[in-house]
């Protein structure tokens, strides 16, 4: 565990007060925790939507076409 000093302003600290009785908490860190848990899932790690996950398996499933060098690549995008 990390323990940080923090300066915030009232309003934040109402803020705090209110995510805190509001769930139950018994301390302002877990306020905290709560509120950068909900922000993580929300905003930094989105879920993948389950018909993109289907996508993705249907490309996995195909077969390519192999190419021996780059000018036959380049021809075969040309055509």
């Amino acid at each position: 565990m990390v323990q940080s000093v923090i300066d915030i302003e009232i309003n934040e600290d109402r803020i705090l007060n209110i995510v805190k009785a509001k769930y139950g908490l018994k301390n302002k860190s877990q306020a905290i925790s709560l509120i950068l848990n909900t922000y993580s899932e929300s905003f930094l790690e989105p879920r993948l939507r389950p018909e993109f996950l289907e996508k993705l398996e249907k490309v996995k499933e195909e077969k390519g076409i192999e190419f021996d060098s780059v000018d036959n690549l380049r021809k075969h995008l040309e055509n």
